[in-house]
This record gives C-alpha cells, structure tokens and sequence, in this order.
C-alpha cells in the first residue's frame, strides 16, 4: 500500500495517475486541509474537493479545479444582493459545500468525505490530514492574512514573510492518515508535486507526523512541483523567493531535508541532480494528460519499489 501526501491541482493529477495505476487497497490519499475555510457559513475544503472532484471524472478540465459544465447562477445572485463574490462557487460546487457544513454539525470530515467518494464512485480512500481545524495564515507586508484572503481574494500580491499553522499544536492526524501511517502493509509514501509550502507544511505541522513518517521506515519519494525554476502552476516560486529559498527543485529538496529517500525531477533539471543529497530519479514531471499522469505514477511506485529493495 502507498500513502500519497496531495493538495492542490498539482497533487491531484499525481494521486490521480496512481489510483489508475494501483487496485484499491494499495492506495491512499491524505489530502491538506489547511486551505480550509469558512465562507458564507459554509466550510469549503478546496484541496478535498479538488482531489475527490478529479477521481471522480468530474473536474473541471480548464482551471483543475470546480466541476465540468459548471453554471454560476448562485454566484451571479449573490452579487445581485450585495454578497460576496471574490470566491468562486459555482452551482454544481455548491451543493457540496452546502451539505458538507450540514453533515459537519453531527459528523467528522473524514466520515462526510468517505461518504461522498462513495456516492462519486471513488474507490480508492481519500482522507482529510485531520478531522481538526488547520488554518494556513500568512504573515505578509499587509499583515496577518487568511490562507484565502491571500490566495484568491488578493491573488497572491502581498509580499510573504512567513507562515504558521493556526490550530496545528491542537489537531492530530485523521483516523485514515495515521491507520494508514501504522499499516503493516505500507510500502511507501509518496510526495505529490503539491506546494511544499502551502500543501505539505499544514500536514507536516501535525503534532507527530514527522516522527511518525519516520517510524514507517519506508521510501520517502517527493516530486517536484518546480521545473527549470518556474512553478508549473500556483504560487510556489513566488513564496520560495520571498521566503529566501532557491527557486529550484534544489530548493524543495533542500526544504523537505532528510524526509526524503527519493525525490523526482524534470529532465530539464538534469544538470542538478547531483546537488541533492536523497537518491534522484530524472524524468518528464510535466503531467499534461491522462497518459502522463499514469505514466509519472508508474515511474514514481517502481522508483519507490527499487529504494526499498535497496534499503
């Protein structure tokens, strides 16, 4: 069985490559609730959705994330009123932040979530990082700002001085994230090319993860979301440079530290392969379609497969 550590698009495609690579029960895909947040009295969970929205078939192909043929009616009243409009909900979308803060009242998110993958055909388990609250907060050149309020409402403009994880020191792992960590039939963990920063952090800020990954003793394999010092999407670059960090898959490879067995690479980042300190595996990371989404799964599980071989 592989643990997969998603959030965002980036992380979706991968967790989505592996789950058409390996059969349920081989798989599963504790996903970043840092994001998380309440608007317009309902708790949206955008990493969830995201993940569970592109498993299920039903995400939209354009942005990566929100529904296929999606409509706006809800959005376009809401302006009409006076309400808020700087984060998108579309109708399709809606409905399942609407129940979900329905079901929150009297159940766990990692209960509601498996729910809803099953009610979307999702057979391989996706499971929040915890069932506590974690709230990204950004420490900017306007002050202290909610991980949305950054992201969306001010579209990553403010200049970053740092991160913290409000409601960390409180929360633990999820049922599914430390079942899944304690398994005896785990053969590794796997790093999507999520924001190392914004996706992987909040996970890792969970009292005892850390040391909880380590006592897995498996192949730690993490792929880079940089390519050629560029994000492939979202804003990693920009964070790394303002935060004083090489803007390089060196520079995640460095951030991640001795977590790593393994960390993937462009092939256009060849030439730094030899700057790292975990084993390197070169390849097209760039995940345009299905088949390379399947075809990335595939190298990252037999790359895995072969540092645990060789211990």
């Amino acid at each position: 069985m592989i643990l997969v550590l998603a959030g965002g698009v980036g992380g979706a495609k991968l967790a989505s490559g592996l789950a058409a690579a390996l059969a349920p029960g081989e798989l599963v895909i504790a996903v970043n609730t840092g994001d998380d947040f309440e608007h317009l009295g309902l708790h949206i969970s955008p990493d969830l959705d995201t993940i569970m929205y592109t498993l299920a078939g039903i995400a939209n192909p354009d942005t990566g994330w929100g529904q296929a043929d999606e409509t706006w009616n809800f959005m376009a009243s809401l302006g009409k009123l006076g309400g808020e409009t700087w984060f998108n909900l579309g109708d399709r979308d809606l409905a399942t932040s609407v129940l979900r803060s329905h079901l929150l009242s009297r159940q766990s998110l990692s209960t509601v979530t498996a729910e809803f993958c099953r009610r979307l055909g999702i057979v391989h388990p996706i499971v929040p990082m915890s069932d506590q609250p974690v709230r990204t907060i950004v420490d900017s050149d306007e002050g202290e700002l909610n991980f949305q309020d950054y992201f969306v409402r001010r579209r990553c403009r403010p200049k970053v001085r740092g991160l913290r994880f409000e409601g960390a020191e409180a929360a633990r792992p999820s049922p599914g994230l430390e079942a899944a960590l304690a398994a005896p039939d785990l053969a590794a963990i796997v790093i999507c090319p999520s924001n190392p920063l914004l996706s992987v952090a909040p996970m890792l800020a969970l009292p005892g993860m850390r040391e909880a990954i380590g006592a897995a003793d498996v192949p730690v394999v993490a792929v880079s979301p940089i390519i050629a010092g560029q994000a492939v999407k979202g804003p990693a670059a920009k964070l790394m440079g303002e935060l004083r960090m090489p803007v390089s898959c060196v520079g995640v490879a460095e951030w991640y530290g001795d977590l790593l067995t393994g960390f993937v690479i462009d092939a256009s980042d060849a030439a730094l392969a030899g700057e790292m300190d975990a084993k390197v595996l070169v390849t097209p990371i760039l995940m345009r379609c299905d088949a390379d989404r399947l075809r990335l799964a595939c190298e990252v599980v037999d790359f895995a497969a072969l540092l645990g071989r060789n211990g």
